[in-house]
């Protein structure tokens, strides 16, 4: 596994996060900067093969590990839990603050975000706090506003909260989020199959300790109000609307049943005014684009569109 080769202080409490500086054959012909947001229950050195792929493109790479992730958790009993309160907003902080560094550190360069999974909820939300300072962003694997049975997810998370406290693990909530988008694959080989179609890539995820861990109740509750806000009209509204946006996903991924959820967002963003907005969708691909079989063609899509991001600020 990868050891961290940078550290970052979050400016809401203080926590020290750990995460990498992937550089380019030639740092000094740097044409932009990408940082990436991971997804929930996995952690940032999982992108050392995408940030490769991006550094021979000219680009400098950086992520975190989120807070209760990686080895930003200072435990073993950290992992999942991100906050004993306010944890997603906190998160998105930190992720506006590995923005500031890499801009700091590569100062006048243009600054591009990649979000997966809850990175990209996270993603959603920089860019209506923060859009202005993106020349472009990937939203992969996402999802758009939550549907009505959310509520009562909510409502079950913080009934949870009584039973078992903000930093106990939910068996219910596990049935209904990661439990639930591997129903579709069975007969299954493993409890992750929902991830990829290549067995290898499950496998490694599978026997990754900081992998495939339980969420604490708490983080739940702060999350699920963070997929709230975000999807509100007047805050998709801020969002410049020049920015532009790829939104990319597998067909078979059971976070937005195929892509169908996405529809909403990228509704809501032509209603917002968005006129750079494009996506994707990639047949039988499921939850990990970057870990799926097709992943060359989805890497070689994305820095195709960075390349269209640069491209439109030269123009």
């Amino acid at each position: 596994m990868s050891t961290p080769n940078l550290t970052l202080t979050s400016p809401a409490d203080g926590l020290v996060l750990q995460g990498y500086e992937w550089l380019p054959p030639d740092p000094g012909q740097c044409r932009a900067v990408v940082v990436i947001a991971h997804g929930m229950a996995e952690h940032a050195a999982r992108y050392a093969r995408f940030a490769a792929a991006l550094n021979a493109a000219g680009f400098v790479v950086y992520a975190f590990d989120h807070r209760g992730h990686g080895h930003t958790a200072r435990s073993v009993a950290e992992l999942g839990h991100m906050a004993d309160r306010d944890g997603w907003n906190r998160a998105v902080a930190d992720l506006a603050a590995a923005c500031a560094l890499a801009q700091q550190r590569h100062p006048g360069k243009p600054l591009l975000l990649f979000g997966h999974s809850m990175g990209s909820f996270m993603a959603q939300q920089m860019l209506y706090r923060h859009g202005g300072l993106l020349a472009g962003c990937v939203l992969c694997a996402s999802n758009g506003k939550p549907p009505p049975i959310a509520a009562l997810g909510r409502l079950v998370a913080r009934i949870e909260r009584l039973r078992r406290g903000g930093r106990g693990i939910s068996p219910l909530i596990q049935s209904l989020s990661f439990d639930a988008f591997n129903k579709r694959f069975q007969p299954a080989r493993t409890e992750f199959d929902w991830l990829s179609r290549d067995a290898a890539e499950v496998d490694k995820y599978v026997g990754d300790p900081f992998c495939g861990f339980p969420i604490t109740v708490q983080s739940w509750i702060d999350f699920l109000d963070g997929l709230s806000e975000m999807a509100r009209p007047e805050n998709q509204n801020r969002i410049p609307k020049t920015l532009p946006v790829f939104v990319i996903a597998g067909r078979h991924d059971p976070v937005s049943g195929g892509g169908k959820g996405l529809q909403q967002l990228l509704d809501a963003y032509a209603a917002a005014g968005m006129t750079r907005v494009e996506s994707r969708f990639y047949p039988e691909a499921r939850h990990e684009l970057l870990n799926e079989t097709n992943r060359d063609d989805v890497t070689a899509d994305i820095i195709g569109f960075f390349d269209r991001c640069l491209a439109g600020r030269a123009a």
